[in-house]
């Protein structure tokens, strides 16, 4: 029996916006996180922010096959045990709430995770692992997020013998990957291992260990879908669960 294309839930965000002659809160996503799923072979499946139980977040994503985390506003400080700078966004709460809701059920149903800029973060966070509120400060300048929505292109090193290394082909470096984050990764979670670092030192990709696929990088590979092997890694990590559970 043939294995449909597996239905990955794609994360996103719920604020106010304007399009054509209407304006109000918008659950929506830019669509280059829709055609990287596409182009790798899924079906994407929007999961906007929203008030769940556990029970409820177990049972949207028992209802697919993968889950992807997107990019977006900084992560509530309480929720790894700090303050909030000058220069943190405010939060989007209840989307927090949600990522971590389905997070938990991913990780619990073994269903595989792809996690991107914010992504990553949240994965972070939901482990228990802190934060770097504003890059600037550790690297004293901008590269990271020059602002206006112009990307940094950065190579990463690759940790060898992780699953990242793995999707590059046993590469030790990759790139240009394109950047745009003034938030990091400080001390990872529990169960996480660091997979890349760009030239400063920074974490910028991380994995969960006894997860079949559990990935999240600090890049933005929808910026760059002529190289789709992460979300070609995703489908096909996603599709080899979906068999197992048919």
């Amino acid at each position: 029996m043939s294995v449909s294309k597996p239905l990955i839930g794609i994360t996103t965000y719920r604020q106010e916006a304007t399009t054509g002659v209407w304006s109000g809160e918008f659950a929506m996503i830019p669509s280059e996180y829709v055609r990287g799923v596409e182009e790798a072979g899924g079906i994407g499946v929007l999961v906007h922010p929203q008030s769940l139980n556990k029970e409820e977040a177990r049972r949207i994503v028992s209802s697919l096959d993968g889950l992807m985390l997107c990019g977006g506003r900084d992560i509530e400080p309480s929720r790894y045990g700090a303050k909030a700078l000058v220069t943190t966004e405010s939060p989007d709460t209840l989307r927090d709430h949600t990522e971590d809701m389905l997070l938990g059920a991913a990780i619990e149903l073994d269903v595989p995770v792809l996690g991107i800029c914010r992504g990553a973060q949240m994965l972070n966070v939901h482990r228990g692992g802190t934060l770097h509120q504003h890059v600037p400060d550790v690297v004293g300048d901008t590269r990271y997020q020059k602002g206006g929505g112009e990307f940094t292109m950065m190579s990463v090193s690759i940790s060898p013998g992780t699953v990242l290394a793995n999707i590059y082909g046993g590469a030790s470096e990759m790139g240009p990957a394109a950047m745009y984050h003034h938030q990091a990764i400080d001390q990872p979670g529990e169960g996480l291992s660091v997979s890349a670092t760009s030239p400063d030192g920074l974490v910028e990709a991380i994995e969960l260990a006894d997860h079949p696929f559990c990935v999240a990088v600090q890049w933005h590979p929808e910026r760059t879908l002529e190289d789709l092997r992460l979300f070609v890694a995703l489908i096909d990590a996603a599709t080899s669960y979906r068999k197992k559970i048919l």
